[in-house]
Protein backbone atom coordinates (compact mmCIF):
# COMPACT_ATOMS: atom_id res chain seq x y z
CA UNK A 1 0.00 0.00 0.00
CA UNK A 2 1.37 3.67 -0.74
CA UNK A 3 1.73 5.86 1.79
CA UNK A 4 -0.06 8.77 2.08
CA UNK A 5 2.62 11.48 0.47
CA UNK A 6 0.76 15.09 0.21
CA UNK A 7 -2.63 16.16 2.41
CA UNK A 8 -4.50 19.23 1.92
CA UNK A 9 -7.84 19.46 3.82
CA UNK A 10 -10.47 22.14 3.08
CA UNK A 11 -13.67 22.75 4.61
CA UNK A 12 -16.91 20.65 3.65
CA UNK A 13 -18.69 21.43 1.15
CA UNK A 14 -15.25 22.39 -0.77
CA UNK A 15 -12.73 18.89 -2.33
CA UNK A 16 -10.43 17.47 -0.35
CA UNK A 17 -7.12 16.42 -2.44
CA UNK A 18 -4.87 13.83 -1.77
CA UNK A 19 -1.56 12.55 -3.88
CA UNK A 20 -1.14 9.37 -2.96
CA UNK A 21 2.31 8.50 -4.54
CA UNK A 22 1.06 9.03 -8.61
CA UNK A 23 -2.61 8.90 -8.22
CA UNK A 24 -4.80 11.74 -7.20
CA UNK A 25 -8.52 11.29 -5.56
CA UNK A 26 -10.87 13.98 -5.65
CA UNK A 27 -12.89 13.40 -3.11
CA UNK A 28 -16.28 16.03 -2.89
CA UNK A 29 -18.47 16.83 0.34
CA UNK A 30 -21.60 17.27 0.09
CA UNK A 31 -23.61 17.83 3.42
CA UNK A 32 -22.75 14.34 5.11
CA UNK A 33 -22.56 12.46 1.21
CA UNK A 34 -19.51 11.66 -0.15
CA UNK A 35 -18.65 11.35 -4.09
CA UNK A 36 -15.58 9.70 -5.17
CA UNK A 37 -14.07 10.08 -8.49
CA UNK A 38 -11.32 8.46 -9.34
CA UNK A 39 -8.74 9.74 -11.86
CA UNK A 40 -5.61 7.86 -13.50
CA UNK A 41 -4.53 4.31 -12.63
CA UNK A 42 -6.27 3.80 -9.02
CA UNK A 43 -6.78 0.49 -7.22
CA UNK A 44 -9.39 -0.14 -4.94
CA UNK A 45 -6.70 -0.70 -1.81
CA UNK A 46 -5.47 2.49 -2.49
CA UNK A 47 -8.65 4.12 -3.01
CA UNK A 48 -9.83 3.15 0.19
CA UNK A 49 -6.60 4.24 2.30
CA UNK A 50 -6.73 7.92 0.84
CA UNK A 51 -10.70 7.42 1.27
CA UNK A 52 -10.07 7.20 4.83
CA UNK A 53 -7.57 9.38 5.90
CA UNK A 54 -9.49 12.52 4.71
CA UNK A 55 -12.47 11.22 6.23
CA UNK A 56 -10.45 10.85 9.38
CA UNK A 57 -9.71 14.64 9.32
CA UNK A 58 -12.89 15.70 8.76
CA UNK A 59 -14.69 17.16 11.82
CA UNK A 60 -17.49 14.88 13.27
CA UNK A 61 -20.85 14.53 11.90
CA UNK A 62 -23.06 16.48 14.94
CA UNK A 63 -26.09 14.40 16.40
CA UNK A 64 -28.73 13.97 14.18
CA UNK A 65 -32.13 15.04 15.69
CA UNK A 66 -35.65 13.93 13.99
CA UNK A 67 -36.75 17.17 14.48
CA UNK A 68 -34.41 19.46 15.97
CA UNK A 69 -35.90 22.33 18.43
CA UNK A 70 -34.94 25.30 20.60
CA UNK A 71 -32.80 24.05 23.23
CA UNK A 72 -34.57 26.67 25.61
CA UNK A 73 -38.57 25.50 24.51
CA UNK A 74 -38.58 23.13 27.08
CA UNK A 75 -39.34 24.47 30.48
CA UNK A 76 -36.35 24.70 32.78
CA UNK A 77 -37.45 22.67 35.57
CA UNK A 78 -36.42 24.31 38.36
CA UNK A 79 -40.25 25.98 39.11
CA UNK A 80 -42.29 24.75 42.04
CA UNK A 81 -45.92 25.52 42.22
CA UNK A 82 -46.77 26.98 46.11
CA UNK A 83 -50.34 27.70 45.60
CA UNK A 84 -53.19 27.96 43.48
CA UNK A 85 -56.14 30.63 43.57
CA UNK A 86 -59.22 30.09 41.63
CA UNK A 87 -61.67 32.87 42.49
CA UNK A 88 -59.16 35.68 42.97
CA UNK A 89 -55.59 37.03 41.48
CA UNK A 90 -52.87 37.63 43.13
CA UNK A 91 -50.33 40.61 42.05
CA UNK A 92 -48.15 42.18 44.84
CA UNK A 93 -45.94 39.69 46.87
CA UNK A 94 -43.49 40.64 49.63
CA UNK A 95 -41.80 38.98 52.39
CA UNK A 96 -42.50 40.24 56.05
CA UNK A 97 -40.09 40.66 59.05
CA UNK A 98 -40.73 36.72 60.32
CA UNK A 99 -40.44 35.13 56.73
CA UNK A 100 -44.46 35.23 55.78
CA UNK A 101 -44.89 35.75 52.13
CA UNK A 102 -47.97 38.19 51.96
CA UNK A 103 -49.69 38.95 48.66
CA UNK A 104 -52.16 41.47 47.44
CA UNK A 105 -55.39 40.68 45.77
CA UNK A 106 -56.43 43.61 43.62
CA UNK A 107 -60.05 44.49 42.89
CA UNK A 108 -59.47 47.17 40.11
CA UNK A 109 -59.77 44.30 36.76
CA UNK A 110 -62.45 42.17 38.54
CA UNK A 111 -64.20 42.19 42.41
CA UNK A 112 -63.88 38.88 44.91
CA UNK A 113 -65.02 37.95 48.17
CA UNK A 114 -61.88 36.58 49.53
CA UNK A 115 -59.24 38.30 51.61
CA UNK A 116 -57.57 41.81 49.65
CA UNK A 117 -54.13 41.60 51.87
CA UNK A 118 -53.16 37.53 52.82
CA UNK A 119 -50.54 36.13 54.25
CA UNK A 120 -50.06 32.21 52.43
CA UNK A 121 -50.20 29.39 54.24
CA UNK A 122 -50.33 26.04 52.73
CA UNK A 123 -51.33 27.39 49.38
CA UNK A 124 -54.35 29.16 51.01
CA UNK A 125 -54.21 32.71 51.64
CA UNK A 126 -55.59 33.96 55.16
CA UNK A 127 -56.37 37.58 55.92
CA UNK A 128 -54.04 39.83 56.88
CA UNK A 129 -53.33 41.75 59.51
CA UNK A 130 -57.32 40.22 60.14
CA UNK A 131 -60.06 40.28 58.70
CA UNK A 132 -61.41 43.28 60.75
CA UNK A 133 -58.66 45.53 58.97
CA UNK A 134 -59.69 44.08 55.12
CA UNK A 135 -61.55 47.15 55.01
CA UNK A 136 -59.31 49.34 55.24
CA UNK A 137 -58.02 48.39 51.60
CA UNK A 138 -59.72 48.47 48.63
CA UNK A 139 -57.75 47.14 45.60
CA UNK A 140 -53.76 46.56 46.92
CA UNK A 141 -51.46 46.18 44.24
CA UNK A 142 -48.03 46.49 44.50
CA UNK A 143 -45.73 46.60 47.80
CA UNK A 144 -42.74 46.43 49.18
CA UNK A 145 -40.69 45.88 52.81
CA UNK A 146 -38.68 48.54 54.02
CA UNK A 147 -35.16 48.21 55.87
CA UNK A 148 -36.97 48.88 58.69
CA UNK A 149 -39.88 46.00 58.61
CA UNK A 150 -42.76 48.30 57.41
CA UNK A 151 -44.64 46.81 54.61
CA UNK A 152 -45.34 49.42 52.41
CA UNK A 153 -48.99 48.90 50.24
CA UNK A 154 -50.17 51.18 46.97
CA UNK A 155 -53.12 51.04 46.84
CA UNK A 156 -54.87 51.90 43.54
CA UNK A 157 -58.54 52.58 45.21
CA UNK A 158 -60.79 51.42 42.21
CA UNK A 159 -63.42 48.57 42.34
CA UNK A 160 -64.41 47.16 38.98
CA UNK A 161 -67.76 47.64 38.02
CA UNK A 162 -67.83 50.55 40.26
CA UNK A 163 -68.19 54.45 39.38
CA UNK A 164 -66.56 56.02 42.23
CA UNK A 165 -63.93 58.23 41.09
CA UNK A 166 -60.29 56.59 42.07
CA UNK A 167 -58.57 57.04 45.68
CA UNK A 168 -55.40 56.06 45.08
CA UNK A 169 -53.12 55.75 48.40
CA UNK A 170 -50.02 54.47 49.97
CA UNK A 171 -50.56 52.42 52.95
CA UNK A 172 -48.01 51.74 55.55
CA UNK A 173 -48.34 48.57 58.25
CA UNK A 174 -45.94 47.35 61.03
CA UNK A 175 -43.95 44.27 59.07
CA UNK A 176 -44.34 43.09 63.33
CA UNK A 177 -47.64 43.68 64.40
CA UNK A 178 -49.63 44.45 61.49
CA UNK A 179 -50.85 47.78 62.68
CA UNK A 180 -51.58 49.92 60.06
CA UNK A 181 -49.08 52.88 60.83
CA UNK A 182 -49.75 55.42 57.39
CA UNK A 183 -52.23 56.30 55.43
CA UNK A 184 -50.94 58.74 52.32
CA UNK A 185 -53.58 60.11 49.86
CA UNK A 186 -52.47 60.21 46.22
CA UNK A 187 -54.34 62.85 45.22
CA UNK A 188 -54.04 65.80 43.19
CA UNK A 189 -50.93 66.66 42.35
CA UNK A 190 -49.44 63.15 42.89
CA UNK A 191 -52.20 61.35 40.33
CA UNK A 192 -54.22 62.53 37.61
CA UNK A 193 -57.33 61.40 36.31
CA UNK A 194 -55.73 58.66 33.75
CA UNK A 195 -53.59 57.37 36.69
CA UNK A 196 -52.69 53.49 37.45
CA UNK A 197 -50.71 53.61 40.15
CA UNK A 198 -49.03 50.32 40.19
CA UNK A 199 -45.72 49.58 42.32
CA UNK A 200 -43.63 50.96 44.82
CA UNK A 201 -40.12 51.08 46.79
CA UNK A 202 -39.10 52.81 50.11
CA UNK A 203 -35.25 54.36 50.41
CA UNK A 204 -34.62 55.11 53.81
CA UNK A 205 -31.72 57.00 53.38
CA UNK A 206 -33.95 60.25 52.74
CA UNK A 207 -36.26 62.03 54.75
CA UNK A 208 -36.50 61.82 58.18
CA UNK A 209 -39.10 58.59 57.66
CA UNK A 210 -37.96 57.63 54.37
CA UNK A 211 -38.97 58.41 50.72
CA UNK A 212 -41.42 56.54 48.56
CA UNK A 213 -41.33 56.21 45.02
CA UNK A 214 -44.37 54.41 43.08
CA UNK A 215 -44.86 54.31 39.50
CA UNK A 216 -47.57 55.80 37.63
CA UNK A 217 -48.23 53.64 34.75
CA UNK A 218 -51.10 55.64 33.00
CA UNK A 219 -53.42 54.09 31.21
CA UNK A 220 -53.19 57.36 28.69
CA UNK A 221 -49.84 59.31 28.19
CA UNK A 222 -49.12 60.57 31.22
CA UNK A 223 -46.48 58.09 33.10
CA UNK A 224 -44.50 59.52 36.00
CA UNK A 225 -42.31 58.31 39.21
CA UNK A 226 -45.01 59.71 42.53
CA UNK A 227 -42.19 60.66 45.08
CA UNK A 228 -43.63 60.27 48.40
CA UNK A 229 -41.86 62.18 51.51
CA UNK A 230 -43.47 60.06 54.13
CA UNK A 231 -42.96 62.15 56.88
CA UNK A 232 -45.19 65.15 55.37
CA UNK A 233 -47.23 62.96 53.23
CA UNK A 234 -46.48 65.21 50.44
CA UNK A 235 -46.20 63.47 47.02
CA UNK A 236 -44.72 64.77 43.88
CA UNK A 237 -44.92 63.89 40.27
CA UNK A 238 -41.31 63.51 38.55
CA UNK A 239 -40.25 62.67 35.00
CA UNK A 240 -43.79 62.82 33.89
CA UNK A 241 -43.98 61.36 30.36
CA UNK A 242 -39.93 61.27 29.94
CA UNK A 243 -38.25 59.06 27.20
CA UNK A 244 -37.18 57.10 30.43
CA UNK A 245 -40.70 56.50 31.73
CA UNK A 246 -43.18 56.41 28.95
CA UNK A 247 -44.07 53.38 26.29
CA UNK A 248 -41.37 53.37 23.31
CA UNK A 249 -42.86 54.52 20.12
CA UNK A 250 -44.19 51.60 17.65
CA UNK A 251 -43.66 49.03 20.59
CA UNK A 252 -44.66 45.53 19.60
CA UNK A 253 -44.53 42.56 21.42
CA UNK A 254 -45.28 38.46 21.01
CA UNK A 255 -48.15 37.65 23.92
CA UNK A 256 -50.36 34.11 23.64
CA UNK A 257 -49.00 33.74 19.97
CA UNK A 258 -49.97 36.76 18.81
CA UNK A 259 -48.14 39.92 17.90
CA UNK A 260 -49.09 43.04 19.21
CA UNK A 261 -48.57 46.40 19.22
CA UNK A 262 -49.03 49.41 21.64
CA UNK A 263 -51.98 51.24 20.79
CA UNK A 264 -53.35 53.88 23.12
CA UNK A 265 -56.44 54.50 21.67
CA UNK A 266 -57.57 50.80 21.50
CA UNK A 267 -55.05 48.81 23.53
CA UNK A 268 -55.09 45.17 23.46
CA UNK A 269 -52.80 44.12 25.80
CA UNK A 270 -51.34 45.68 29.02
CA UNK A 271 -49.46 48.39 28.46
CA UNK A 272 -48.19 51.74 29.03
CA UNK A 273 -45.41 53.76 30.97
CA UNK A 274 -42.72 52.98 33.76
CA UNK A 275 -44.47 49.37 36.11
CA UNK A 276 -41.72 47.74 37.55
CA UNK A 277 -39.33 49.82 39.88
CA UNK A 278 -36.53 48.63 42.49
CA UNK A 279 -33.43 50.06 44.42
CA UNK A 280 -30.16 49.30 44.45
CA UNK A 281 -28.85 47.07 47.64
CA UNK A 282 -27.82 50.83 48.80
CA UNK A 283 -30.82 52.64 48.24
CA UNK A 284 -28.74 54.83 46.12
CA UNK A 285 -30.34 54.54 42.58
CA UNK A 286 -33.93 53.74 41.29
CA UNK A 287 -34.10 51.49 38.83
CA UNK A 288 -37.42 51.08 36.30
CA UNK A 289 -38.70 50.16 33.33
CA UNK A 290 -41.73 51.23 31.02
CA UNK A 291 -43.85 48.65 30.45
CA UNK A 292 -44.09 48.65 26.49
CA UNK A 293 -40.23 49.02 26.25
CA UNK A 294 -37.31 46.69 26.75
CA UNK A 295 -35.05 49.23 27.94
CA UNK A 296 -34.17 49.94 31.87
CA UNK A 297 -33.38 53.29 33.29
CA UNK A 298 -32.30 54.04 36.68
CA UNK A 299 -31.19 57.81 38.89
CA UNK A 300 -29.61 58.42 41.92
CA UNK A 301 -32.50 58.45 44.75
CA UNK A 302 -30.34 61.45 46.05
CA UNK A 303 -31.85 63.43 42.93
CA UNK A 304 -34.90 61.97 42.98
CA UNK A 305 -35.86 62.90 46.80
CA UNK A 306 -35.13 66.25 46.38
CA UNK A 307 -37.81 68.77 45.69
CA UNK A 308 -34.98 71.51 44.73
CA UNK A 309 -33.76 69.79 41.84
CA UNK A 310 -35.29 70.77 38.14
CA UNK A 311 -36.79 68.42 35.87
CA UNK A 312 -33.95 69.54 33.19
CA UNK A 313 -31.28 68.26 35.60
CA UNK A 314 -33.37 65.24 36.76
CA UNK A 315 -33.38 64.26 33.27
CA UNK A 316 -29.78 64.76 32.32
CA UNK A 317 -28.98 62.15 35.32
CA UNK A 318 -31.57 59.48 34.13
CA UNK A 319 -28.95 56.34 32.78
CA UNK A 320 -30.27 53.93 29.99
CA UNK A 321 -28.67 50.85 31.41
CA UNK A 322 -29.92 48.90 28.68
CA UNK A 323 -32.21 46.46 26.84
CA UNK A 324 -33.21 43.73 28.78
CA UNK A 325 -36.86 42.09 28.04
CA UNK A 326 -40.11 42.74 28.33
CA UNK A 327 -40.39 43.81 31.99
CA UNK A 328 -42.77 43.66 34.78
CA UNK A 329 -41.93 42.64 38.09
CA UNK A 330 -38.53 43.82 39.47
CA UNK A 331 -36.60 42.33 43.09
CA UNK A 332 -32.89 42.92 44.07
CA UNK A 333 -30.23 40.73 45.23
CA UNK A 334 -27.67 41.13 48.28
CA UNK A 335 -25.15 41.19 45.88
CA UNK A 336 -27.15 44.09 43.63
CA UNK A 337 -28.06 41.47 41.36
CA UNK A 338 -31.51 42.74 39.77
CA UNK A 339 -33.97 39.76 38.85
CA UNK A 340 -36.50 40.72 36.34
CA UNK A 341 -39.99 38.95 35.24
CA UNK A 342 -39.74 38.43 31.49
CA UNK A 343 -43.33 38.32 30.06
CA UNK A 344 -42.30 37.41 26.41
CA UNK A 345 -39.96 34.63 27.36
CA UNK A 346 -42.37 33.18 30.27
CA UNK A 347 -39.09 33.74 32.28
CA UNK A 348 -37.23 35.05 35.08
CA UNK A 349 -34.08 37.05 33.91
CA UNK A 350 -30.95 37.77 36.06
CA UNK A 351 -29.13 40.90 35.61
CA UNK A 352 -25.57 40.96 37.56
CA UNK A 353 -24.18 44.49 38.34
CA UNK A 354 -22.16 44.59 35.46
CA UNK A 355 -24.83 44.40 33.04
CA UNK A 356 -24.73 40.65 32.20
CA UNK A 357 -28.01 39.19 32.08
CA UNK A 358 -29.06 35.53 31.99
CA UNK A 359 -31.94 33.33 32.53
CA UNK A 360 -33.03 32.05 35.77
CA UNK A 361 -36.25 29.60 35.00
CA UNK A 362 -38.85 29.87 31.73
CA UNK A 363 -41.92 27.89 31.82
CA UNK A 364 -44.84 28.37 30.01
CA UNK A 365 -47.07 28.17 33.12
CA UNK A 366 -45.49 31.74 33.84
CA UNK A 367 -47.88 33.48 31.21
CA UNK A 368 -47.02 36.92 32.36
CA UNK A 369 -44.85 36.72 35.50
CA UNK A 370 -46.07 39.71 37.87
CA UNK A 371 -44.86 40.72 41.45
CA UNK A 372 -41.44 39.29 42.66
CA UNK A 373 -39.85 39.15 45.81
CA UNK A 374 -36.68 37.27 47.27
CA UNK A 375 -36.85 35.27 50.43
CA UNK A 376 -34.60 32.37 51.85
CA UNK A 377 -32.03 31.75 48.54
CA UNK A 378 -35.22 31.61 46.20
CA UNK A 379 -37.76 33.83 44.34
CA UNK A 380 -41.13 34.01 44.57
CA UNK A 381 -43.23 35.20 41.94
CA UNK A 382 -46.76 35.99 41.14
CA UNK A 383 -48.35 34.86 37.97
CA UNK A 384 -51.03 37.01 36.13
CA UNK A 385 -52.68 36.93 32.78
CA UNK A 386 -53.42 40.41 32.53
CA UNK A 387 -52.98 40.34 28.82
CA UNK A 388 -56.47 38.17 28.47
CA UNK A 389 -58.78 40.34 30.63
CA UNK A 390 -62.30 41.20 28.84
CA UNK A 391 -61.12 44.50 28.12
CA UNK A 392 -58.39 43.64 25.88
CA UNK A 393 -61.05 40.95 23.90
CA UNK A 394 -63.82 42.40 23.30
CA UNK A 395 -65.36 41.76 26.65
CA UNK A 396 -65.03 38.28 26.07
CA UNK A 397 -62.64 36.72 29.12
CA UNK A 398 -59.84 34.79 28.23
CA UNK A 399 -58.44 33.83 31.43
CA UNK A 400 -57.98 30.34 32.51
CA UNK A 401 -57.96 29.75 36.19
CA UNK A 402 -55.69 28.80 38.46
CA UNK A 403 -53.83 31.65 38.82
CA UNK A 404 -50.12 30.54 40.60
CA UNK A 405 -47.85 31.43 42.99
CA UNK A 406 -44.61 29.55 42.56
CA UNK A 407 -40.95 29.52 44.06
CA UNK A 408 -37.61 29.43 41.84
CA UNK A 409 -34.56 28.64 44.03
CA UNK A 410 -31.21 30.47 43.00
CA UNK A 411 -29.58 27.70 44.93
Amino acid sequence: MGAVSRLWHVPTGEKAVIACNDHVAHIGMNRGTESIMKTGLFNRTLYSACAAAVLGLLPPVAAVARDSVDHGAAPSGNISVVARFYDMQPSGIAALPDGRIVLAFPRSAADHKGPRLGVLNKGKAIAFPDEATQARFVSPLGMTVDTTGRLWIVDEGIVAGQKTPAAPSLIGLDGHTGQIVATIPLGAGATRSDSHVNDVRVDMTHGAQGTAYVSDTSLMDHPAIIVVDIATGHARRVLENAPSTRAEPGFAMELDGQMLRYDMAHPAMGQGGIDGVTLSTDSSRLYWQPLSSRRLYSAPTALLADPAVKPAQLERAVRDEGEDSVVDGMATGPDNTLYLTDIERHAVLRRTADGHLSVVAHDPRLIAPDGLTLKDDALWLTVGQWGRLPVFHDGHDMEERPWLVVRIPLK
